[in-house]
């Protein structure tokens, strides 16, 4: 890629973020990880989970090092009992939850034709139960308190398909729609819910032997670059912050135009 194509670093500040209690869900790695990163430099009190320990208490410890107030819990949340776990495990420690991330999810590249009832449950249902098992005991919480925050991990395939990828794309489909129904009923609590939807994201440092492959595929891209966690987490911070005070039950593509064009460059229908 061209320097023109590389990420810029992001620099955004929400200050009126310092000070308050965010839970971020499968902040392990990748994007979850960025997430947990952007807003402990905004100042904001983190709960952290996903369903791997070591790389999350890796994170939550280098976080903490940098004068984070964090905290890990290792939990299932596609199970209720995961869920309360990690909702107990914040309100103990912070009192109030003013910000809910859920990030965690499971992508299983599964075609239609062989999507039967195992599939099914460990793609759409399990991701499906990770967004509205914590959010439930959240939004209660929010509610009582008298305002916050949630924010949903969607992704473009929500609205535009990928192949093979059936059960994971309906279940973002229906995380759109969960975040709408939701914005409606919440608003009169001062809660807001909104989803963030990325598009071809890189998590990690790309091997050499993939780098030709990377590069082309970002040429499909309006922006011609992939996105990163950076990117992300900067509009997940908006959306928490006092900046997003009017915005309510919408989905934010975040994928450098891809859902924009009707074809690919270069390509004409």
């Amino acid at each position: 890629m061209t320097e023109e194509q590389v990420a810029p670093s992001v620099s955004a500040r929400f200050p009126d973020l310092a000070g308050k209690a965010a839970i971020v869900s499968g902040a392990s790695r990748g994007i979850g990880a960025g997430i947990a990163e952007f807003l402990g430099r905004q100042g904001m009190k983190l709960a952290l989970c996903a369903r791997t320990a070591e790389a999350g208490e890796a994170l939550a410890a280098a976080l903490a090092a940098k004068g984070v107030e964090c905290l890990w819990v290792t939990a299932d949340l596609s199970t209720p009992e995961g869920a309360r776990a990690v909702f107990d495990a914040a309100v103990a420690r912070f009192g109030r939850i003013h910000l809910l991330v859920n990030n965690a999810a499971r992508l299983r590249s599964v075609p239609i034709l062989k999507l039967d009832e195992d599939e099914y449950r460990a793609s759409f249902e399990a991701n499906m139960r990770m967004v509205y098992g914590l959010t439930l005991l959240v939004a209660r919480h929010m509610a009582e308190a008298g305002g916050g925050s949630i924010v949903s991990l969607s992704s473009v395939g929500g609205l535009r398909a990928h192949r093979g990828l059936a059960g994971y794309d309906a279940s973002k489909g229906a995380i759109d729609a969960l975040t709408r129904s939701m914005a409606l009923d919440l608003a009169p609590h001062g809660v807001r819910v909104n989803a963030v939807a990325p598009g071809m994201t890189v998590t990690r440092p790309v091997p050499e032997r993939w780098a030709e492959s990377l590069k082309k595929r970002a040429e499909g891209i309006p922006l011609a670059r992939p996105g990163t966690p950076e990117d992300i987490a900067a509009v997940v911070a908006f959306l928490a912050s006092d900046a997003a005070a009017y915005i309510t039950g919408q989905v934010l593509y975040v994928d450098g135009g891809l859902t924009a064009q009707l074809t690919p460059p270069g390509i004409f229908i």
